[in-house]
């Protein structure tokens, strides 16, 4: 609780100093509303149901593609990181691919799905498989060699090893790439609605803002921040039991 109380104070000053200013008449009106207006548009939105359906869109699309980054990132990462020889063979189609903005993607992805949540999720999955990928490369590489000895002695299978040997040893560092493509993964959903796709937080704050409705952005604005704050808080959480559960060692 002392430390919630300890991280809230820059942030509460923050708003008493753009509150007293705004009624001073020392900020612009016009372009920052003040943070009790904010508030009440917040609560405005709220109450019709805005809000709520905007950040659903958002979460929707971010949630998506990072849950089919994580898939796809995770089992190419142990299949080339177990394999070095179609490591180097894959290796230089993915450091062409990987420096290719993911929103410099939204014209072929409009081509192909059209508007709405497949077009918004595949920008997102796209931005989100590389930390996931490159993570996953490096920390099967770091494995005890002697744990793989043990998995081929067994003669386990693919998907046995992959559950027994390879997640449990690998999952510290994997979860690592994880946190950073969640992150990524909300940026990039509300790159694409301020963009080009009408739906969700970010297309919400273009039309406040060509509304001239300063106090809605900003009221969308700082619930963004909020959002990507509890999904960080959380998903910490989630990951920080799977690491408490299944640590590294090989599992029964």
């Amino acid at each position: 609780m002392r430390r919630i109380l300890r991280g809230a104070a820059i942030p509460v000053a923050i708003l008493l100093l753009w509150e007293s200013g705004s009624r001073a008449g020392l900020l612009p009106m016009d372009t920052l509303s003040r943070p009790s207006d904010v508030a009440a548009a917040f609560a405005h939105a709220l109450a019709d149901g805005s809000i709520p359906l905007a950040t659903w869109q958002t979460v929707q699309a971010a949630l998506l593609g990072f849950a089919i980054a994580a898939a796809t990132g995770v089992l190419a990462g142990v299949i080339l990181g177990l394999s070095p020889v179609l490591e180097r063979t894959v290796g230089p189609s993915i450091e062409a691919l990987r420096p290719v903005p993911a929103v410099a993607l939204t014209p072929l992805t409009l081509l192909l799905f059209g508007f709405g949540l497949r077009m918004e999720a595949a920008i997102v999955a796209f931005a989100c498989v590389w930390p996931v990928l490159l993570v996953t490369v490096a920390a099967v590489r770091g494995i005890e060699p002697r744990l793989l000895e043990v998995a081929q002695a067994l003669r386990l299978s693919f998907p046995s090893r992959l559950r027994k040997i390879i997640l449990p040893a690998a999952l510290g560092r994997v979860l690592v790439g994880l946190r950073v493509a969640l992150s990524i993964s909300l940026i990039v959903a509300v790159t694409v609605e301020i963009v080009m796709n009408p739906r969700g937080l970010g297309y919400g704050m273009i039309v406040a803002s060509q509304s001239l409705k300063p106090d809605l952005m900003y009221a969308q604005l700082l619930w963004l921040g909020f959002l990507g704050w509890g999904l960080n808080a959380m998903l910490t959480r989630v990951f920080g039991r799977w690491h408490g559960a299944f640590g590294p060692g090989v599992q029964p």
